[in-house]
């Protein structure tokens, strides 16, 4: 900035060597013998304790032990050669990757163990093919199937989407975009109804629906409680990812001259796409997962039902339910073959709503590109005959030549 005498002002320089730098990625020779020096003696004080000093067994604690173990021996070792805020770091850094393993260690036992106790049923045709209608509880794996059970849940989730998705994001628009007194009364139920205990939406169902409407238990009255399950959830994650969308994007707009509801539609929807498709799928995953609701409205069925408006409709959580509290043994292998269904299901919609909601904004599809490139080639041409008419053409009061139509 300008000084007194109309010279500048320096920032003043510490004088003296500059530190060494840290390394933000990567590790060293050090690093690394740390990891297996802590590693080894976390391994042997477990060991001790567990099997020499004291009563202690199972192999939980172990694990728990060393790891303890393997934290306190890291971060002796990196005091030896590192300051306080290094061994900090360091520490963090090993307790936010060991988190990451355990969580991905669990998802894919659970994922392994279900496949496993299901392949015996999984790798026979009949499983994906068949209703227990033609099947027993006694029965072999060669016999019988899940077919209802799959198609069920299909078209529960799919009325439950098709109400879902509009009247969620529609809320979520609306909590953002309108506001208002009555906006935060909504965002507070919403709230409220996130905690809201399975079997409690299945009892309201019950009573609202089945008994007074339906008189029965059907697929539709499963439908409507899966939707209770997910619309908070929904209406809940887009409104935090409407929220992150730049508030400079919408005045932008406004200043083109543009409405509220076409920034909504063009600006807001499109910047929130990917974040939307996140939302829709924990929504999903909630709804498929439902047992209580599903239990207390569908009903209980063998057969293969498609009107999700008469008779019982069962679905995949209710029949790994019905499996595997069975005393059979095939009927508990049919149940883990129904969950690693279940999982499979839930990979592919979930590999879907990615793909179609996964790009950012900006990122156009094959046909909104041709669909873009047409619109442009339209303007030039039309504004190549507006500024060089051709001879005869009419031309305006003023002199010009007339517009072309659009």
């Amino acid at each position: 900035m300008p000084g007194a005498h109309g010279g500048t002002t320096a920032r003043p320089v510490a004088d003296g060597p500059a530190g060494p730098r840290r390394r933000l990625r990567g590790a060293t020779a050090v690093d690394v013998f740390d990891v297996l020096g802590a590693g080894a003696a976390a391994v042997a004080t477990a060991t001790l304790l567990f099997g020499k000093l004291t009563a202690m067994h199972g192999g939980i604690g172990w694990v728990v032990i060393a790891l303890v173990a393997f934290i306190a021996f890291y971060a002796l070792l990196a005091s030896l050669h590192s300051t306080g805020e290094e061994i900090k770091d360091k520490v963090i850094t090993v307790l936010l990757r060991t988190a990451g393993v355990i969580l991905f260690g669990t998802l894919v036992f659970i994922v392994a163990y279900t496949l496993v106790r299901g392949f015996p049923a999984l790798r026979h045709l009949n499983f994906f093919v068949q209703t227990m209608w033609v099947a027993g509880p006694q029965d072999p794996l060669t016999k019988g199937g899940i077919l209802h059970a799959i198609a069920g849940t299909l078209i529960q989730i799919g009325i439950a989407l098709a109400i879902t998705i509009p009247l969620g994001l529609t809320t979520a628009v609306f909590l953002n975009e309108v506001g208002g007194r009555f906006a935060r009364f909504v965002r507070t139920i919403s709230d409220a109804m996130t905690a809201l205990p399975s079997v409690v939406a299945g009892l309201f169902i019950l009573a609202a629906a089945v008994q007074l409407v339906f008189h029965e238990r059907n697929g539709f009255a499963a439908a409507l409680a899966i939707t209770v399950m997910m619309l908070p959830i929904v209406i809940r994650s887009a409104d935090v990812v409407l929220r992150l969308v730049p508030q400079n994007l919408r005045e932008a707009s406004y200043a083109l001259g543009t409405s509220r509801w076409r920034t909504v539609w063009h600006v807001v929807l499109p910047t929130a796409r990917s974040g939307l498709a996140t939302a829709v799928i924990l929504g999903t995953a909630r709804g498929l997962g439902e047992t209580s609701p599903v239990l207390l409205t569908s009903g209980v069925s063998t057969v293969m039902n498609l009107d999700p408006l008469n008779g019982p409709m069962i679905s995949l959580p209710l029949a790994v339910y019905n499996f595997v509290t069975s005393p059979q043994p095939n009927q508990v292998v049919r149940g883990f073959g129904t969950a690693a269904t279940l999982l499979i299901i839930v990979l592919i919609l979930f590999g879907l709503a990615r793909r179609i909601g996964g790009r950012g904004p900006g990122h156009l599809t094959a046909g909104q590109q041709r669909a873009m490139q047409t619109t442009s080639t339209r303007t030039a041409v039309r504004l190549a005959a507006y500024h060089h008419p051709p001879a005869g053409a009419p031309t305006a009061p003023s002199g010009r030549p007339e517009e072309p139509s659009r």
